[in-house]
């Protein structure tokens, strides 16, 4: 279940984007525990808040095209990494993120 913005208590700005990674496997399909350094580094999470926009240089905002509860495909070595209260999140520009799981 996501986190929400308010228990994380961070607001995004401009075109920011948080994202809560959804927990990685630690075992494969075959039963075999897989150690943390030989884990591939999640690349799919939860959108839990979006900042209110880029703003353009006519002084306007550009709209975000994602909205909290969407599940994305990020990069994996974008972004910022932030852990809080046991749960790990992912502040990423929305421009950096790959697609939208439908």
């Amino acid at each position: 279940m996501p986190a929400t913005a308010t228990k994380l208590k961070l607001k995004p700005l401009a075109d920011k984007v948080v994202i809560e990674i959804d927990p990685e496997a630690e075992q494969s399909s075959g039963g075999i525990f897989i150690p943390d350094t030989a884990r591939e580094k999640p690349q799919r999470g939860t959108v839990i808040a979006v900042g209110p926009g880029k703003t353009l240089d006519s002084g306007t905002r550009e709209a975000m095209t994602v909205k909290p509860g969407d599940k994305v495909l990020f990069p994996k070595y974008g972004g910022t990494d932030l852990k809080h209260e046991g749960v790990e999140y992912k502040i990423v520009a929305e421009r950096d993120i790959l697609g939208v799981i439908e």
